[in-house]
């Protein structure tokens, strides 16, 4: 089912649509609402719009270390499941 939601970033009206629910779009928002307001906090002079790239920056910056860590933790899982396998296959 998709949903149509309204939200706020930065004071300017927002229509979301998608299968999440409305108070997850509502938290994306918060979110990236408040990573704006947090560089124009530390840069009162930036543009709106720089400071909408520069926090899209930062949110991807945390998704691809995100990714490498989840990578790097799949990897080690299924060395070890791998060495428990060949241990009690022996048996």
């Amino acid at each position: 089912m998709i949903n149509s939601t309204e939200v706020y970033i930065l004071g300017q009206k927002y229509i979301l649509k998608g299968e999440a629910a409305p108070e997850y779009m509502h938290e994306l928002a918060r979110f990236v609402d408040s990573m704006i307001r947090e560089i124009l906090k530390n840069s009162p002079s930036t543009p709106p719009l720089k400071a909408a790239i520069l926090a899209s920056i930062n949110i991807a910056d945390e998704l691809f270390k995100l990714r490498k860590k989840e990578k790097y933790l799949l990897d080690y899982v299924n060395e070890k499941t791998a060495a428990l396998e060949l241990i009690f296959s022996d048996e």
